[in-house]
């Protein structure tokens, strides 16, 4: 069955096994998480389950917002996203989801947004090469270049890898371990790391386990 929660990263440390050795582990906030919303295929033509986290002020909530959180009778949630299960029979409009719906050793896929880091040329971006700094260069050694366009085809590809913002952007990163669970605490240890800043909103889906 498939599983999924909705948390906030914690950081970054470091946990020993049985035989004493080192595992780099990132500590994620898991839950509490409400399911606010089943979609079907009689009434939206596929099924999904929508699932909300973390308290919001009552008065950065719009009618419509709380009028749908109203049904579920789950509060004020901040955060909701869907998710499509193989069997979505087993959640019902109010479960709770907590961190105990994964186990030591189940294998996850783990969703975060990047860090932003602005407005970035295309060396720091895509890696680019930089120009000489001597014979006639002048100030420009790290601009992108000639672009190669000419009269034919007389204008840049789409793709191409120029000056833009870079950064802040949903990263997945799949195949990861759960090494410790935490209930009490709320509290998912992952082996590795996974995308976003510290507080950083993360999505953890249970994947296909390791051959």
């Amino acid at each position: 069955m498939k599983k999924a929660i909705i948390g906030k990263k914690i950081g970054m440390t470091q946990i020993f096994d049985e035989s004493g050795k080192v595992i780099p582990v990132t500590v994620i906030e898991a839950g509490p998480c409400f399911v606010t919303q089943k979609k079907t295929i009689e009434n939206d033509g596929y099924e999904a389950v929508q699932i909300g986290y973390g308290t919001i002020k009552a008065a950065n909530v719009n009618k419509p917002r709380k009028g749908h959180l109203d049904k579920a009778n789950s509060g004020l949630l901040r955060t909701l996203k869907e998710f499509r299960f193989d069997d979505c029979s087993v959640y019902n409009v109010g479960d709770a989801i907590s961190a105990d719906t994964f186990a030591v050793g189940d294998i996850v896929d783990v969703s975060g947004t990047s860090k932003g880091k602005g407005y970035a040329g295309p060396i720091k971006r895509y890696g680019q090469h930089r120009l000489k700094e001597t014979h006639g260069t002048g100030p420009v050694h790290r601009q992108a270049g000639s672009m190669g366009a000419c009269s034919s085809p007389s204008r840049i590809y789409k793709g191409k890898g120029l000056a833009g913002h870079m950064g802040a952007e949903k990263v997945t990163v799949q195949n990861l371990e759960i090494v410790s669970v935490d209930a009490e605490n709320r509290l998912i240890a992952i082996r590795g790391a996974i995308p976003g800043p510290k507080g950083g909103l993360v999505t953890v889906v249970n994947s296909v386990k390791k051959a």
